[in-house]
C-alpha cells in the first residue's frame, strides 16, 4: 500500500512529523518498508503562460515560444506542436533541475537562444500523467510564476506500507487516517464520516433489478450516470494516481481507482447500453465456462468462481476483472457503477488460479467493509459531477443476501490486567473508541465493558482481540517484562514434543525427509481424496484465510505431503521420495465441536525410474512401508497390529488399518490410481498416518528370567478364510494352546492350485518351551496334537 503524505494530511490534522508517524505505524504492526520522494530532484520549476508562438526563423520543425513567468518574459525553443496561446505550462529556467537530475542552461538552436525549457510529464518524473504527446499543459487556475512543484503537489512523500492479511481496512487512505487518529490522540479528522443514503433509484432507464443467487455476494449496489463524456481526468487526479502507483486512463477508470484508494472499495463500471439485458445477477460460474475478460483473453472458469451476469450472459468476473462485452468505450454515454462485497477466499482463489492479480482483487481477498459500497458510489459520482463529465441519476439499486449484523464483544478488567499488566478501563475504552469501536454497555463496577465492532474490522471477534488492540495502540514497549511464573526446577519437554523428536530421528535414519506444511489447505482436497461422505470431509473453515487455496484446516496430514511430492516431481526429480511430517489435525465431531489430534504421517514414492542392479527387492511397496510403521511403534515399546480395511482414497486391495489395543489409530494405503491420476502422479504412492497418543507414555520396561532350556519346534498348516487376518488366526492358536507354547511364527501363505476358492493356506512354526526342564518329544507331540484337535473344533481345516 502506497500512502501519500500530502493526501493523508488533507484527511487528518497531524501535529507530528512524518518520521514519527512512520515509526508508530511500524511498531504497532503496519510496517513502513520504505519512504520515497518520487520528484525529489525537481528544483526551480515554475508555472509559465504562453504569450505567443511563432515559427523558428531558420528551422521549419521548431517553434519559438514567448512565456510570461509572472516577473517578465522569456523565449523558449520547442518542437512540441500541442501548445496554444494562453496555455499554462511547467517551465524550467536556466539553473533549474528536472526529474533525471539534469541541470538546465541556455542553449542555442540555429542561432536562436532558448532560455531553459518547457517540460513534458516525463521530464517532471511522471510520464503516465501525460494525456497527449508534447508539453504538459497545466490547469488554468494556476498563476504565472507559481512554484510548479508545490502547485501540482509534486513535493509529496510516499510511504510504502506493508499490510498484514487481517487488516483489509488499512488498504485505503481513509483506513490509514483512522489508524493514525487512534495512534495520536492529539490528531483529528478534518472531515467526519457522515452517513450516506442515496435513496431508491429514480432513473430514466428501465432497469429490472439485481438478483443474488450465491452466498459469495452478500451486498450488491449499482448507481447510474448519464450524458457521460469520456475524457482525461483533471491533472491533479492524474498526478495523485501516478504518485500512488496507478496509471491514469480516463475519467471513468480514474474515478473508480481514486475511490478505491480513498475508501478501500473497488468499483466497476459497465456501459449500460451494451449490457445484454437490463438486469444484473450474481452466480457461481459453471464448471468449464468460458469468458473473455477486458484484456481480450478467454478464461476457463471453475465452479468456485463468481460471475456477474446480465440476462444469460456473463459480463464480469466478480472482484477480479470486467468483461469485454460491457467495456466502457470512448462513445459510452451512460454507465452503471457497481459497488459490491464478495467472499474474500473465493476472489483470492480466482485471482491466483487465473493469474489475474489486481488492486481490486487484492482488497477483496482481504475483506472489504460491507457498509462501504453506498459511500463509495456517492464519492465516485461526486468526482464525476465536480469534473463536469456526467449527470448522476438519483438513488441506487440494492440487493442483500445473508446477515450483516455487527458483533458485540466484551472486555474484562481481569483479562486486560492479566495480559498487559495494566487495568485502566477508562483509558482502554478511549483507545477502542478512537479505533471506531462503540461502547454499548458498562457493568455496575466498570469491570466489564461491551463494544460494538465497526463493520470495517472483521478481524475483531473475541475479547483477546480487544486486549490486543489496546496493547498495540498503547504500546508494547510499556508492558513490563516478567519472569515466567515457574522460576525454579529443571525444564522438561512435553510428551508430544519428546516423542516427536524420537520419531523424527528414527524416520530420518530410515531414509525419510521431514517436511513442514501449512495446517490448512484447499477445500478441493475433500473431493480429490473422496472424503465427501467421510467425517474427515467436514472441514473446519477459516474465517480469515490467507487465500482460497489455504482456507480449511487439515483433517488429515495427506494434503501437505501430496503437495510436497507434486512440487518435487515438477522440479524434475526422478528418484524415490520418502517424506514424513508430524503435526496436528483438526476435526469436527457430531456436535460440530473441534477435536485436535497429534499425528505422524509419511509418504513413499518409488520414483519415476525404479531400475536397480539389485532387482525389484529394493523397490518400496506396502510391506516396506509396514516395516517402517512397525519400527515407529517398536521404538516406543509398542506393537501395532494391521488388519485389512477400507479408506476412501485407498486402493481396495492395498489398504490396512493400524490397530493398537483393539482400536484403529491410523491407516496404511496405496492411493487409488484415480487419485494418483488427478494429482498428476505416476503411481504407486504409499501413505501412512496414525495417532501419536499410544506412543506418548514412557514405556514400562519389564525384565524376566530367560529360560536355559531349549525350545522344541513343530509346524501347523491350516486352511482359513481369505477374509480372516493372520493376527486373528495367531490369536486363536495362542488362546487354544497349552502353556508350553512359547512363540508362534507365520512362515508361509499360499493361495492357488489345490486350495479351495475363498481360502488360503497358512503355515506356522510353533516353539514349545518349559522354564524348568527340557521337554521330551513325546510330551511335545501330545500337546501339539491336542492343539490341532482344538483348532479343528474351532472350524479350521488342518493339512
Amino acid at each position: 500500500m502506497l500512502v501519500s503524505w500530502n493526501w493523508l494530511n488533507e484527511l487528518v490534522n497531524l501535529p507530528v512529523s512524518m518520521e514519527t508517524v512512520a515509526e508508530r505505524l511500524t511498531v504497532t504492526g503496519n510496517e513502513i518498508e520504505a519512504i520515497h520522494r518520487p520528484c525529489e530532484r525537481l528544483a526551480g520549476i515554475v508555472v509559465a503562460q504562453v504569450s505567443s508562438i511563432v515559427p523558428h526563423p531558420r528551422s521549419g520543425n521548431l517553434l519559438l515560444v514567448d512565456l510570461d513567468r509572472g516577473n517578465g518574459s522569456i523565449s523558449c525553443v520547442t518542437a512540441a506542436k500541442n501548445l496554444s496561446v494562453g496555455d499554462k505550462v511547467p517551465y524550467a529556467p536556466s539553473g533549474a533541475t528536472i526529474a533525471d537530475g539534469t541541470v538546465l542552461s541556455d542553449r542555442e538552436f540555429d542561432g536562436v537562444v532558448s532560455s531553459g525549457m518547457m517540460l513534458s510529464a516525463e521530464e517532471l518524473g511522471l510520464p503516465d500523467v501525460a494525456d497527449e504527446f508534447g508539453i504538459l499543459r497545466l490547469p488554468e487556475h494556476l498563476g504565472a510564476g507559481d512554484d510548479a512543484v508545490k502547485a501540482l503537489r509534486l513535493d509529496d512523500f510516499i510511504l510504502e506500507l506493508s499490510i498484514t492479511p487481517n487488516r483489509g481496512d488499512m488498504l485505503s487512505m481513509r483506513g490509514i487516517a483512522r489508524e493514525v487518529i487512534a495512534l495520536f490522540p492529539e490528531a483529528s479528522m478534518r472531515k467526519g464520516d457522515e452517513p450516506v443514503s442515496l435513496g431508491d433509484p429514480d432513473w430514466d432507464f428501465d432497469f429490472k433489478g439485481i438478483t443474488l443467487e450465491d452466498d459469495g455476494c452478500p451486498v450488491y449496489l449499482m448507481g447510474m450516470a448519464d450524458r457521460l463524456k469520456i475524457a482525461p481526468s483533471p491533472i491533479e487526479a492524474r498526478i495523485r494516481l501516478a504518485l500512488c502507483g496507478m496509471r491514469p486512463v480516463n475519467n471513468v477508470v480514474d474515478v473508480t481507482n481514486l475511490t478505491m484508494l480513498a475508501l478501500g472499495q473497488p468499483l466497476h463500471a459497465f456501459d449500460a447500453d451494451r449490457l445484454p439485458d437490463r438486469s444484473i445477477s450474481v452466480r457461481s460460474a459453471l464448471q468449464g465456462e468460458r469468458f473473455v475478460t477486458l484484456d481480450h483473453k478467454e478464461r476457463v472458469l471453475d465452479s468456485s468462481d463468481l460471475v456477474i451476469c446480465s440476462g444469460d450472459s456473463s459480463v464480469a468476473l466478480a472482484g477480479v476483472m470486467g468483461g469485454l462485452n460491457s467495456e466502457i468505450e470512448d462513445g459510452t454515454t451512460r454507465l452503471l457503477l457497481e459497488g459490491a462485497i464478495f467472499d474474500p477466499a473465493r476472489i483470492g482463489s480466482t485471482s491466483r488460479r487465473l493469474g489475474l492479480p489486481s488492486e481490486a482483487s487484492y482488497r477483496y481477498a482481504r475483506g472489504v467493509d460491507p457498509e462501504l459500497p453506498e459511500r463509495a458510489i456517492d464519492y465516485a459520482f461526486s468526482l464525476l459531477k465536480d469534473w463536469g463529465c456526467a449527470e448522476v441519476a438519483s438513488g441506487v439499486a440494492r440487493a442483500f443476501r445473508g446477515d450483516t449484523n455487527r458483533p458485540v464483544v466484551s472486555l474484562t478488567k481481569r483479562k486486560l490486567a492479566r495480559i498487559t499488566q495494566w487495568d485502566d478501563m477508562e483509558e482502554a475504552s478511549s483507545i477502542l473508541s478512537r479505533l471506531g469501536l462503540v461502547e454499548v454497555e458498562v457493568s455496575e463496577n466498570g469491570c466489564v465493558r461491551s463494544f460494538k465492532v465497526p463493520s470495517y474490522r472483521p478481524d475483531i471477534s473475541i475479547e483477546e482481540d480487544l486486549v490486543e488492540e489496546v496493547a498495540r495502540i498503547r504500546g508494547y514497549d510499556v508492558i513490563p517484562s516478567r519472569i515466567p511464573g515457574c522460576s525454579y526446577g529443571t525444564g522438561k519437554l512435553g510428551a508430544v514434543t519428546a516423542t516427536s523428536r524420537e520419531l523424527r530421528s528414527l524416520a530420518i535414519a530410515r531414509g525419510y525427509v521431514e517436511v513442514v506444511s501449512y495446517s490448512f489447505h484447499s477445500p478441493k482436497y475433500g473431493e480429490t481424496l473422496r472424503l465427501e461422505d467421510d467425517p474427515r470431509g467436514r472441514f473446519l473453515s477459516l474465517s480469515n484465510p490467507i487465500s482460497g487455496e489455504l482456507s480449511v484446516m487439515r483433517s488429515t496430514m495427506l494434503p501437505g505431503l501430496l503437495e510436497s511430492l507434486r512440487r518435487t516431481l515438477r522440479s524434475g526429480w526422478r528418484g524415490p521420495v520418502r517424506l514424513f511430517e508430524s503435526g496436528r489435525v483438526f476435526r469436527l465431531d457430531e456436535r460440530d465441536e473441534l477435536i485436535e489430534f497429534d499425528r505422524i504421517s509419511g509418504l513413499v514414492y518409488p520414483g519415476k525410474d525404479t531400475r536397480s542392479p539389485y532387482g525389484e527387492s529394493v523397490v518400496d511397496d506396502l510391506l516396506s512401508v509396514k516395516a517402517d510403521v512397525q519400527s515407529f511403534g517398536l521404538s516406543r515399546k509398542v506393537r501395532f497390529s494391521f488388519v485389512q480395511g477400507e479408506e476412501p482414497f485407498g486402493h481396495l486391495g492395498q489398504t490396512a488399518h493400524i490397530v493398537y489395543d483393539g482400536a484403529v489409530i491410523g491407516f496404511m494405503v496405496r492411493l487409488k490410481p484415480a487419485v494418483e491420476s488427478e494429482l498428476d502422479l505416476d503411481g504407486p504412492v504409499f501413505c501412512f498416518e496414525f495417532d501419536l497418543a499410544p506412543l506418548l507414555e514412557d514405556p514400562v520396561l519389564r525384565f524376566g528370567q530367560g529360560s536355559s532350556y531349549p525350545p522344541v519346534f513343530r509346524d501347523i498348516s491350516l486352511l482359513a478364510d481369505s477374509s480372516v487376518s493372520v493376527e486373528s488366526v495367531i490369536g486363536d492358536v495362542e488362546n487354544l494352546a497349552d502353556d508350553l507354547l512359547d512363540k508362534v511364527r507365520l512362515f508361509d501363505i499360499y493361495e492357488g492350485k489345490g486350495i479351495p476358492e475363498g481360502k488360503r493356506s497358512l503355515a506356522f512354526s510353533m516353539a514349545y518351551r518349559s522354564s524348568d526342564r527340557t521337554l521330551k518329544d513325546k510330551e511335545v507331540d501330545s500337546v501339539h496334537e491336542e492343539l490341532r484337535s482344538r483348532l479343528e473344533e474351532k472350524g479350521y481345516s488342518l493339512r
